[in-house]
């Protein structure tokens, strides 16, 4: 699946610049860079959530699942919000489980720490199957041991459904960790991309090898 190329402005100033990029099936594809490099106006334009520029449509023609960096809690249980997006009993507590969260179902949303929370909702999008998951920051708010719990899930489902995971994180070692290819972005530029291990070894363009050890790749 390839998408196609387009700019983002805002307020006239362009903040995004992107060619065409192939998301594979069944493999995972992180973003990463500075803050402020375009990461989550990539996520945003490629879900739909915002138009790219001069009328382009570049937003995915498939099922897409989104989750944003700031993961939303509806007033209602733990159960009830990731039951929103499917009802598969089995599937909901094998997912609970490995994210910790099965003796929380009955707990009120609202009343879940930031961590609970974006593992709720990541339990909620893996709840349906999509063809891409775009997911921004997903372990930002969690521990070490819910991170690791959620990458298994992530790739997990990436493997078993056959679906392409764009995967935005401030993390070296999660790209590391889960995705087979890699894209960096600098100042709303995509400046490099390719294999995960290859870049992070041996990065081609002198704003990546910048990054990577300032990062302490």
């Amino acid at each position: 699946m390839k998408t196609v190329p387009f700019t983002k402005s805002y307020g006239g100033a362009t903040v995004l610049t992107m060619p065409s990029v192939e998301l594979a099936p069944g493999t995972v594809t992180a973003v990463i860079g500075a803050n402020g490099s375009g990461k989550s106006t990539l996520a945003k334009v490629l879900a739909g959530l915002e138009p790219a520029d001069k009328k382009t449509r570049a937003e995915l023609d498939a099922r897409v699942g989104y989750l944003p960096q700031k993961s939303f809690a509806f007033r209602m249980s733990l159960q009830r919000n990731i039951a929103l997006n499917g009802a598969d009993e089995e599937r909901m507590a094998r997912i609970t489980q490995a994210l910790g969260l099965s003796a929380l179902a009955k707990r009120s949303a609202k009343r879940l720490s930031g961590g609970e929370t974006a593992k709720m909702a990541l339990a909620r999008l893996l709840m349906a199957d999509y063809d891409v998951l775009i997911l921004d920051e997903p372990t930002a708010a969690m521990d070490m041991e819910s991170t690791l719990a959620a990458e298994q899930l992530i790739t997990g489902a990436c493997a078993e459904t056959g679906c392409a995971v764009l995967l935005i994180t401030h993390s070296l070692a999660q790209a590391e960790r889960t995705a087979g290819r890699l894209l960096f972005l600098h100042r709303g530029r995509l400046i490099e991309q390719g294999e995960t291990k290859r870049m992070l070894k041996d990065p081609k363009e002198p704003e990546t090898k910048a990054f990577l050890e300032f990062y302490g790749a």
